[in-house]
């Protein structure tokens, strides 16, 4: 199960921090990531994070947000600075597991989405 936390209203070129809490089972070996869907658009991918440690960022967001994990307490977070209101969406935590795991049928785990609003 993955819990977000952290969404809300900002002003253009204000912070927010997203935290996503993972329960359930050992996480350290799933790669993580963050993902927003804006009304009427399709998902996407914002930042990913492998259990190396290895980072992905979509281009629109590269020098605005970073993404970290902490693998002791089972969390990832979304550092997102500067922000835009494009950036306006449902942003999601999402944990894919390695493919031992998925032979084993572990599943990809979506959280429930937290509203990030950006407007003055």
């Amino acid at each position: 199960q993955l819990v977000e936390f952290g969404g809300g209203l900002v002003q253009p070129g204000g912070s927010l921090r997203l935290s996503c809490e993972a329960y359930g089972t050992d996480f350290s070996t799933y790669a993580m990531g963050w993902y927003r869907q804006a009304p009427g658009q399709q998902r996407e991918l914002v930042a990913s994070i492998t259990s190396g440690g290895s980072l992905n960022y979509a281009d629109g967001v590269k020098d605005r947000f970073t993404i970290s994990r902490d693998n002791a307490k089972n969390t990832v977070s979304l550092q997102m600075n500067s922000l835009k209101p494009e950036d306006t969406a449902v942003y999601y935590c999402n944990a894919d597991p390695p493919p031992n795991l998925k032979t084993w049928g572990y599943l990809e785990l979506w959280g429930q989405g937290t509203l990030v609003t950006v407007s003055s």
